[in-house]
């Protein structure tokens, strides 16, 4: 019933800068909470920014003052400005929506196929 599409992934040279694109589709009335986590290979996924209906954003340590979350609810999409990307930041990036409403299912969490960054040194 309710989809996540990213898009924004790709290859960036270290300390270049990326934009990440969710939009959930669906009847939906509200989602409360998205946001970003990201995976690589032998960890496990891991937090990397959440940002609330009204604008309440959370960080992992190693973004903070690099990325930027934002979201637009009249089109469910949440964004993810990423700036002085590092090799570190390598990973598939994965679309989270937490506390999704629609006309027939209350309070559920949906996950997006990911996207895959790649930062070259």
């Amino acid at each position: 019933q309710v989809q996540l599409v990213e898009s924004g992934g790709g290859l960036v040279q270290t300390g270049g800068s990326l934009r990440l694109s969710c939009a959930a589709s669906g009847r939906i009335f509200r989602i409360d909470t998205m946001g970003w986590y990201r995976q690589v290979p032998g960890n496990q996924r891991e937090l990397v920014a959440t940002i609330t209906s009204v604008g309440i954003t959370n960080y992992a340590d190693s973004v903070k003052g690099r990325f930027a979350i934002s979201r637009d609810n009249a089109k469910n999409t949440v964004y993810l400005q990423m700036s002085s990307l590092k090799p570190e930041d390598t990973a598939v990036y994965y679309c989270n929506a937490d506390r999704v409403y629609t006309d027939s299912i209350f309070g559920a969490r949906y996950w997006g196929q990911g996207t895959q960054v790649t930062v070259s040194s």
